[in-house]
């Protein structure tokens, strides 16, 4: 094989501008096919991306012959179904996070994948962004010196939910897995994850402090590192404004940087104060894509791993899992 012609699974919002082009600009690999279960829907999105075949059943997305890997774009609930549908046909799967709505699903996932002896990728794409390779770097460097703690702060404002209207899928838990922390907290753990390795033991506390929704809208958690890096983090979605900080603290000095937003890094130290600024991909999982295209055609390896995501998937539910079992 020397290109991977792709299958795509779902043609929701993130598959607009955050990945579906990019499987068209990374080398060696092509978008073929796309589903989705409206038919018409379909079709719109495979005319307007230049996609040559669309599909409404994603059984027959799979096992199309020309069809060599399957992206899978849907929300978490049905993330192990058709990832195992795709390893039953012998094809790698890259798959949307978070991997799963919770660690045993994610495991079957892997599980499946290792039988059929096909590689499984999920969509942790800030680990490929230059903007956090940077952050890695100084690390490595030494540039806090040794790492002591790590904190977290994100908070926003609540969902605007009008009375009688459909709730986001985002907050249905049956759908995917939690509320807005699974969604957006996972993108912070799977980094941090990569940046200072595995999470050791966990503590958590969840919570519905404005009763909008049946989800959890608040989480706090305490964990350490196998590294034996403390870390505290607080998960709010009801706030009355928004606030995205992660600090790395160390014992020479630390460093700041949010994950959702763009403003620069900045490394705090006693000679002073150093920033370094990136800007974001047009198309933010191309970079990651890329690394998941390479490993597959034995090029390259790709960070972002079923055998990776699972971790943060553990630590999610050890840290909002009981809010769901009262």
């Amino acid at each position: 094989m020397n290109k991977v012609r792709w299958g795509m699974i779902g043609c929701g919002n993130v598959t607009e501008v955050k990945s579906g082009p990019a499987f068209k600009l990374v080398p060696h690999s092509e978008l073929v096919a796309v589903m989705r279960r409206d038919a018409a829907l379909a079709a719109d999105y495979a005319r307007r991306h230049q996609v040559p075949r669309w599909y409404c059943d994603a059984e027959e997305l799979i096992h199309d012959p020309e069809v060599d890997a399957i992206y899978i774009a849907t929300p978490p609930s049905t993330h192990m179904a058709y990832t195992l549908a795709a390893a039953k046909a012998g094809k790698p799967v890259y798959v949307e996070k978070p991997m799963a709505v919770n660690a045993i699903e994610a495991q079957a996932m892997i599980d499946a994948c290792r039988a059929a002896n096909v590689p499984l990728y999920v969509a942790f794409y800030r680990r490929a962004l230059p903007r956090f390779q940077k952050v890695k770097e100084l690390l490595a460097e030494g540039a806090v010196g040794e790492l002591r703690y790590v904190t977290t702060v994100q908070y926003q404002t609540a969902l605007n939910v009008a009375d009688g209207g459909a709730l986001p899928w985002r907050v249905q838990p049956e759908l995917s897995g939690g509320g807005l922390f699974y969604d957006l907290a996972s993108h912070t753990l799977d980094l941090l994850d990569h940046l200072l390795g595995p999470i050791a033991e966990v503590q958590g506390f969840a919570s519905n402090q404005a009763g909008l929704y049946r989800a959890e809208d608040i989480v706090t958690g305490t964990y350490r590192f196998e590294s034996g890096v403390h870390a505290v983090g607080t998960w709010c979605f009801s706030a009355y404004a928004r606030e995205d900080r992660n600090e790395l603290v160390g014992s020479k000095g630390k460093l700041v940087f949010s994950t959702f937003g763009h403003e620069p890094i900045r490394l705090e130290t006693a000679e002073g104060v150093q920033e370094w600024a990136f800007e974001a991909p047009k198309h933010i999982q191309q970079p990651l894509i890329e690394t998941v295209v390479q490993d597959i055609l034995g090029l390259g390896t790709c960070s972002s791993t079923g055998a990776s995501a699972i971790r943060t998937n553990r630590v999610m539910d050890q840290m909002a899992g009981s809010y769901y079992s009262r």
